[in-house]
């Protein structure tokens, strides 16, 4: 019967298996997303504003932008990141190591592959939302709407993606939660602080702007303060390039990751 059914399988990432992982989160979402929004959109905002109006009455200008306007722009990555990759570490973690949700998912005609491709288009789905709220932020406070604008929930679910692959091939490879803290401090600050978010990376030394040109979130940060303010041509197609090869890397380590853990 196992033989049987296996070979009744469509082919690989059936659309059947992803709606149906896609449809659980989305019902099981609605019993949360309070609280899940809140610590997505709150965090992000308070960063808006303690830079855009604390340290921007001491820098009332970056470059052509104002300085709320440079971070209330730079700040949608920062919320990406938060509604991303730390949801994918922490609840992939948790859903196959203690509530055994994912051995019951895989139980049904679902495979590893469908699985991690529904968690994380469904966690970049919520990312693109949140990422866009320190811009709507920013607008309350003078950041001027344009056309542009509309392709930001575009660049936070591309980024987010790649996030939320990251995060859940982190915690394939974890073995407990102490584990996240080697990543959180080596890796997700580092990266954090040379996104170019709150400062430009212009004075920063040599070593620090190469390390922003691998940066995925600065690509993000460079992609959508072009976005509000104007496209940059070739250059940000590149930059699209680059999110998408992170994302498709990301995602085959993180099938990978979890084939590890799930699959015997």
């Amino acid at each position: 019967m196992a033989a049987r059914a296996e070979s009744q399988r469509l082919g690989r990432l059936e659309r059947s298996a992803l709606t149906g992982v896609l449809v659980r989160e989305v019902v099981n979402f609605s019993s949360y997303w309070r609280s899940t929004t809140f610590s997505s959109t709150v965090e992000p905002t308070i960063y808006l504003l303690a830079f855009g109006f604390g340290f921007g009455s001491l820098v009332s200008r970056i470059g052509n932008y104002r300085y709320v306007e440079f971070v209330g722009t730079g700040t949608v990555a920062t919320a990406v990141l938060f509604s991303s990759a730390f949801p994918a570490m922490f609840g992939t973690f948790v859903k196959y190591k203690f509530q055994r949700t994912y051995d019951a998912i895989l139980a049904a005609p679902v495979d590893t592959e469908e699985l991690v491709t529904a968690e994380a288009v469904w966690i970049a789905t919520r990312a693109g939302v949140y990422g866009c709220v320190p811009m709507l932020v920013a607008m309350a406070f003078g950041l001027d709407p344009s056309w542009g604008m509309l392709t930001v929930p575009l660049i936070a679910w591309l980024a987010g993606f790649g996030w939320a692959c990251f995060g859940i091939m982190v915690a394939g490879f974890a073995s407990s939660f102490e584990n996240f803290n080697y990543i959180v401090s080596a890796v997700l600050t580092p990266l954090f602080l040379v996104a170019g978010t709150f400062f430009p990376l212009s004075r920063l030394p040599g070593w620090a702007q190469d390390l922003a040109q691998v940066n995925p979130l600065h690509h993000c940060v460079e992609l959508v303060r072009h976005a509000v303010f104007g496209f940059d041509g070739w250059t940000d197609l590149a930059r699209v390039g680059v999110l998408i090869a992170f994302g498709l890397l990301l995602w085959r380590i993180a099938i990978h990751a979890m084939e590890r853990k799930l699959i015997d």
